[in-house]
């Protein structure tokens, strides 16, 4: 079975349908393409089942020449079914004109399967899509499955010592100063001498007395984080790769429970501008 999945929005969107595509390739054996905007492409890197990501600026202006490039890429291939959370008119012509005979959507007069849009974790939100294909699916229990090579790599790259890994991200929009984050770690480090501490940042200098992570892909990232204890960021793809592995998660601006799921090991807080580093500390050692 080959399966379009027309998917707007960011990283952060891309990786909470990941496990639902992971779930769709497994019980249907289904080759998948997704559609999705150019700069969150890399992330469906870390799911082999998908054979191709095609760009698309979903609610951007896009020319007709890109509207048409589309079209001909979903006319082409044998495709069996798409899976469309778009909204965008555009999209919905687009499906009206393809040979796909089952196109699953929450709305649009392309829809041959009409879902309803569930509330709560957007991660379990396809499940909704996933129903008239006869798949069970279950967001809580995936675990996203890493290389063993790209594991060996990010825990070679630990700080040496039997102490806890905590990983520290922080926003692309900084939400503290440098000196906020440096008296994070002092706080850290005087409640927890063996605790080791990582930063991991595309951008910025890491507070001294932290170990720089050398991810440079987003398949280094997940395996550094799923190599550490704890995950402390303000970062939504560090978040979510923390959801995706597993991984203890204290996320700093992500109280929407609509972009975490509710689970022991999640802590949602305000964002960083609300919070002292105090008040993260407290969290941290609870």
């Amino acid at each position: 079975m080959q399966v379009l999945t027309l998917l707007p929005g960011g990283e952060e969107d891309q990786l909470q349908a990941l496990p639902a595509l992971a779930t769709l390739g497994e019980q249907r054996s289904a080759r998948l393409q997704v559609v999705c905007p150019a700069r969150a492409a890399s992330i469906w890197t870390l799911l082999p089942a998908v054979e191709r990501c095609i760009p698309f600026a979903f609610g951007q202006r896009w020319s007709l020449a890109d509207w048409t490039n589309l079209l001909g890429n979903v006319r082409e291939p044998d495709f069996q079914v798409s899976l469309n959370l778009s909204t965008d008119w555009s999209v919905d012509l687009l499906l009206s004109l393809s040979h796909i005979p089952m196109r699953v959507a929450s709305g649009g007069f392309s829809a041959t399967e009409r879902v309803k849009q569930p509330t709560g974790w957007r991660g379990q939100a396809l499940a909704a899509w996933l129903q008239p294909l006869g798949v069970h699916f279950d967001a809580n229990a995936y675990r996203l499955p890493l290389p063993r090579r790209a594991l060996a790599e990010a825990r070679a790259a630990l700080p040496q010592g039997n102490g806890p890994a905590l990983l520290l991200g922080p926003d692309t929009v900084p939400g503290w100063s440098p000196e906020d984050w440096q008296e994070l770690v002092e706080a850290v480090n005087r409640a927890d001498p063996s605790v080791r501490l990582l930063w991991l940042a595309r951008e910025g200098e890491e507070p001294v007395g932290v170990h720089r992570c050398p991810a440079s892909t987003v398949m280094a990232e997940a395996a550094t984080v799923a190599s550490v204890d704890v995950v402390f960021t303000a970062e939504p793809r560090l978040a979510q790769l923390a959801v995706l592995t597993g991984t203890a998660l204290v996320a700093a601006g992500m109280t929407d429970p609509r972009r975490l799921p509710q689970r022991d090991a999640v802590k949602p807080l305000p964002p960083l501008s609300r919070l002292r580093p105090k008040d993260v500390l407290q969290v941290l050692v609870a």
